[in-house]
């Protein structure tokens, strides 16, 4: 749902979700405007807790950054934009210090946005467009229903590419040598 009454920044984010009455709710940015959803549902969160799952084992063994699940993240010149993707992969040489607890001021290096009933495709490849408009490498738009996964990313030429995969995801360069076989997502939700 989108409110349109003024513009947002990630400091109104910040009061709004610290509010009793918006403790259930998720509010996000784009240049300004106001969105906010409700919590996933179950399928939506095994899928979630699955690729944070796999993704953690990768990232764990080779000490090479953090995941995050439905966490804020921000550009750092841009305080009107903010994205709270359902998992997230960010480098370590990437981390903002020192650590706290308000949204990220960086924007992931692979971000996760699993389609559940309270948002469309097309919001979700809206979400794509802006990660990949601020820096992020790779986005992965899960769709539980069709089994598959849009894989979005910029060539080198910048030009923007999206694919369907009903197989096997990798990390591509930002997570080389990680793949994982949509069977071990979509068997168990």
């Amino acid at each position: 749902m989108i409110v349109r009454d003024r513009v947002y920044t990630i400091d109104d984010v910040w009061q709004l979700s610290q509010l009793p009455e918006n403790e259930h709710k998720f509010f996000y940015l784009i240049d300004g405007e106001l969105f906010f959803m409700s919590r996933p549902g179950r399928i939506h969160g095994l899928i979630a807790s699955l690729i944070a799952h796999f993704l953690w084992s990768y990232v764990l063994e080779r000490d090479i950054g953090e995941i995050t699940t439905e966490t804020g993240y921000h550009p750092p010149e841009d305080r009107t934009t903010l994205l709270g993707p359902d998992v997230a992969f960010v480098r370590r040489e990437r981390l903002p210090e020192p650590l706290t607890a308000h949204f990220y001021p960086v924007m992931p290096d692979l971000a996760v946005e699993i389609l559940s009933p309270s948002n469309t495709m097309p919001e979700l490849r809206r979400k794509a467009q802006v990660y990949l408009r601020h820096g992020t490498a790779l986005i992965w738009l899960v769709n539980p229903d069709e089994k598959t996964v849009e894989v979005w990313r910029k060539t080198a030429d910048g030009e923007t590419v999206n694919e369907t995969v009903d197989s096997v995801l990798n990390g591509e360069s930002v997570l080389p040598g990680f793949t994982l076989g949509l069977d071990s997502l979509f068997s168990r939700a």
